[in-house]
């Protein structure tokens, strides 16, 4: 029994929060339905679009029955991290428990066809490994270069993949500003190993914070202070995430 259950492959379930993403969403599920190891359930949560976003999803599932749509119908403002997050919940509340890793996903991703292929090797060759994802790429000046976000000890928040049991004890994912960052202190805390895998190249076509406005500096701020941060880890926190961005006057 212990043998078969060691070389079984695992399942996993993907959930993907999209708002107006008719420019992009096909590529997506494009780049899914072409892995080497299909996922089991994709759900695409249609958080309150104005596009055609949910048809072009209904067009995926019509010939692909693992992929399925979920309306949700929130404010049309853009929040970093609480929005996303809770469109997460939603699709993730349509789901049941017979999967092995649990995917976030965002709607604006090309993947590599052995993705998730070689995710789930990682997670199957070591018990340990709580997280898993590749490195994050953007086009500039019509090259693919690495996103200045991606880090070798940080999977972006874009494509994260838990095992089941890790998910379950850090409760899910926090609907706040920094939730790909506390997802991963508290693994740690609860002794996962948070792993990347800078092979897998994950073309992202629109790049993070494009449409962050006023308000969402201010949300990261409160975010830090919600943490606990303190005021000089906040001031470290800060000028890194200014220094990333490349927006000095993030900082104050």
């Amino acid at each position: 029994y212990y043998l078969c259950r060691k070389n079984k492959i695992m399942d996993y379930y993907i959930v993907i929060p999209a708002h107006n993403e008719e420019a992009f969403i096909s590529l997506t599920l494009q780049s899914l339905i072409l892995q080497t190891h299909l996922p089991k359930k994709v759900v695409v949560v249609n958080d309150n679009s104005t596009d055609k976003t949910a048809e072009i999803v209904l067009a995926f599932a019509k010939n692909n029955p693992f992929i399925s749509l979920v309306n949700k119908n929130s404010s049309a403002i853009h929040l970093p991290g609480s929005k996303v997050i809770q469109a997460f919940h939603k699709g993730f509340e349509t789901l049941d428990d017979n999967y092995d890793v649990i995917v976030k996903l965002d709607a604006d991703l090309i993947l590599p066809n052995n993705y998730f292929e070689t995710i789930m090797q990682h997670f199957q060759k070591d018990s340990s490994i709580g997280m898993a994802g590749g490195f994050a790429y953007i086009e500039k000046n019509g090259e693919w270069i690495l996103e200045n976000l991606t880090d070798k000890d940080h999977i972006r928040g874009a494509f994260k993949a838990y095992r089941k049991q890790c998910f379950k004890q850090i409760g899910n994912l926090k609907p706040a500003m920094g939730w790909d960052t506390v997802d991963e202190l508290l693994s740690k805390f609860y002794n996962w190993r948070v792993i990347t895998d800078r092979s897998l190249i994950v073309k992202h076509l629109k790049p993070t914070g494009a449409n962050y406005n006023k308000t969402a500096r201010y949300k990261q701020g409160e975010a830090f202070y919600t943490l606990g941060y303190g005021f000089a880890i906040t001031a470290i926190a800060s000028a890194k995430l200014a220094i990333m961005k490349k927006k000095p006057l993030l900082f104050i």
